[in-house]
């Protein structure tokens, strides 16, 4: 009965897609007709339902005889540009003469930017972004006039992203103003923005940006190949692109770079990196991705190199501490009890001793509660942020010590887990996960299931790649050019060459 059931259902969905793909190819083979009559009955048509289309017949004060039809969607479009540039104009229009296109172009309408097309699905891509549709009676050919008119957020500084120096800009969800940004850092005809429409149902907008003469091209090449193999309804922010061209889908780190900030994006492509913007999201993309990327900030290059390089080291430090205390603790504690100094371990001794839970369940259970408490943190507004953040760390943590609920030195360790995490955001979601797979295996099998997990992970790091290139790169030779900004940041005028995972063209400043 289930398999019948299901085999209908899925004979169901074969007709629909069916269906689906036969309107799509009808529609990417319509074109416009001569008659206005027409266009007017099958874009209502094509719309039905549809109340906030207008559509908009006119004729010319000074010949009756010409007849126009505008076509748009309220709410996407200028109103007084509609008024002052397109309808005012057509009604002074006497005579369209041999080639009437290019007569309204060039004479009668004053928008900066047109397009002439004689395709249906053209027109419903445009009309559905803020354009304008003028048809003309006689003439089998469209007319796409630019009058767009979205309401965006101001340029403001990323809240994620925060800087004590540096500029205070960053992305918002419009694709032109996030371009414009990147374009008034780099006024040179070299950078290059290239267009392209992801998404089925969305045909979302998509540019990737890039230095011509720095760029590699294979890697260019690589990247437009992976963009044109998506094929889903629609993109509806940055991230979908990164995990539909990522390396290793599987991998808890990240091949893709994210940013909301427009000097990060010129940093990166001065670097020989591409980047992915996307119409409605204010996160840009940046390949390929280097693993060091998730210890940088772009304050690192703001601020004295000397303050910059300890920081650095310092969340290096953080991250490998975030990932490792815990199951260090747990493997001590549990197995290997000789590595601990004896007044040490009779102190942990002596405070384990009213604490009902085995030290390994304790541990999981904090973290869990811990990152419990951040993602509620995260989720609240401002004020209650804060206040929950002062209850979960002091007054739940003191009480369950004062109640012998858990041991002191556990909250020692999970607060301190807790503290290195946020020093790299970039790449806490591996984090998480690692610090939990380190946990359980020195839970189970001491510093020996410790070093195995921590094994893997060096492994698994150094098979990361980003759009083909190697995240993390061990030659077996040391060379002092190449570490100029990988552990430490060394001042501007010795990092004379780019970083050779990503680019050939190597040289970013000339010898002095």
């Amino acid at each position: 009965m289930v398999k019948a059931k299901n085999k209908k259902e899925q004979k169901k969905t074969r007709k629909i897609n069916s269906e689906v793909s036969n309107l799509n190819k009808k529609l990417s083979n319509q074109i416009v007709f001569s008659s206005l009559k027409e266009n007017i009955d099958n874009f209502k048509t094509l719309f039905k339902d549809d109340d906030v289309l207008i559509i908009r017949e006119l004729r010319s004060n000074k010949n009756p005889s010409i007849s126009f039809g505008l076509m748009y969607y309220d709410g996407l479009i200028n109103s007084k540009l509609i008024n002052e540039d397109i309808i005012f104009p057509l009604l002074k229009v006497e005579s369209l003469g041999d080639d009437p296109i290019s007569t309204l172009v060039s004479q009668n309408l004053t928008i900066n930017e047109v397009k002439r097309t004689k395709k249906v699905k053209d027109i419903i891509e445009d009309v559905t972004y803020g354009d304008t549709i003028l048809f003309i009676d006689g003439i089998d050919e469209a007319l796409i006039l630019n009058s767009k008119n979205f309401q965006t957020r101001s340029v403001t500084e990323p809240e994620s992203e925060r800087v004590m120096l540096g500029p205070r800009e960053g992305f918002n969800e419009s694709l032109l103003t996030n371009i414009s940004l990147i374009r008034r850092r780099l006024r040179t005809n070299d950078l290059k923005f290239k267009y392209l429409k992801l998404g089925g149902k969305s045909n979302t907008k998509v540019c990737i940006c890039y230095i011509d003469s720095i760029v590699d091209k294979r890697k260019l090449n690589e990247l437009n190949k992976r963009l044109q193999k998506i094929d889903i309804d629609a993109i509806l922010d940055s991230n979908y692109i990164t995990e539909l061209i990522s390396d290793k889908r599987y991998t808890p780190f990240r091949s893709v770079g994210y940013t909301e900030r427009p000097d990060v994006v010129v940093g990166k492509v001065l670097e020989g990196r591409m980047a992915i913007l996307v119409d409605g999201s204010p996160v840009a993309l940046t390949v390929p991705y280097l693993f060091i990327e998730n210890f940088q900030s772009s304050e690192d290059y703001y601020m004295d190199f000397y303050y910059t390089s300890f920081t650095r080291l310092l969340r290096i430090m953080g991250f490998i501490f975030s990932i490792s205390v815990p199951a260090f603790y747990i493997a001590i504690v549990a197995f290997h009890q000789e590595m601990i100094p004896t007044p040490l371990f009779i102190n942990i001794a002596f405070e384990r001793q009213s604490v009902p839970l085995p030290a390994a369940l304790e541990i999981f259970i904090l973290l869990i509660v811990f990152d419990l408490l951040k993602e509620a943190g995260a989720r609240m507004p401002n004020s209650i942020a804060q206040a929950l953040s002062i209850v979960g760390a002091l007054v739940i943590g003191q009480s369950a010590v004062e109640a012998k609920l858990i041991a002191a030195p556990m909250v020692i360790v999970v607060a301190f887990t807790g503290i290195t995490s946020l020093l790299t955001p970039k790449i806490n979601p591996a984090t998480i996960m690692i610090r939990f797979v380190l946990l359980f295996l020195a839970s189970n099998l001491g510093l020996f299931g410790f070093f195995i997990g921590y094994s893997f992970f060096l492994i698994h790091i150094l098979n990361l790649t980003s759009l083909n290139t190697p995240q993390l790169s061990l030659t077996g030779t040391m060379k002092f050019q190449k570490i100029k900004d990988i552990f430490i940041r060394f001042p501007w005028f010795k990092m004379k060459k780019r970083p050779s995972l990503i680019t050939s063209n190597k040289t970013r400043m000339k010898a002095r």
